[in-house]
């Protein structure tokens, strides 16, 4: 099963990220509020049950994710909203789990809200939109991700609370 750790911004926050502007353009795909979330380890094809297991005594406490503060481009061609103060729970996290699934990315953990996907360049005005804001985090949950051709499909299989 394809698996990710994540944590889901507050409704709040959701209803932000849905006012900000969404231009249209040919390549560009635009998510959906039923995915947005902040990865802090992704597993790919793992055991669901062994994953919960490494979860269940997780020792991380509570965060704030902070957003902005604008849009930007991750690598030429994913927009997203950055996010920060999740850097000390993403590497309890990884931690946790380092034994399973894909290998830990060896890179620095970069916070950040999927917005947008582009086939080519990036139009012009896609990035840079103001965004503030923050939620308080008190779970990470693991999440399976399926592929379909409409998109990607995200179910939360269990919620782990933070101390």
């Amino acid at each position: 099963m394809r698996l990710f750790v994540a944590v889901w911004p507050s409704e709040e926050v959701g209803e932000a990220l849905a006012r900000l502007p969404r231009p249209e353009a040919p390549g560009l795909r635009w998510t959906r509020p039923d995915q947005w979330h902040v990865t802090l380890r992704f597993l790919g094809e793992s055991d669901p049950d062994e994953v919960a297991g490494a979860l269940a005594d997780l020792a991380a406490q509570r965060a704030v994710a902070g957003l902005g503060p604008a849009t930007r481009l991750l690598g030429k061609r994913i927009v997203v909203v950055p996010v920060d103060g999740l850097d000390d729970l993403a590497g309890t996290v990884v931690a946790a789990t380092a034994g399973l699934g894909e290998p830990p990315e060896d890179r620095p953990f970069t916070g950040h809200l999927t917005l947008a996907r582009a086939r080519g360049p990036v139009p012009p005005g896609t990035v840079g939109t103001p965004i503030t804001g923050g939620f308080p985090v008190g779970a990470v949950s693991l999440v399976r991700s399926r592929t379909l051709p409409e998109g990607a499909v995200y179910e939360t299989l269990e919620r782990f609370s933070l101390g």
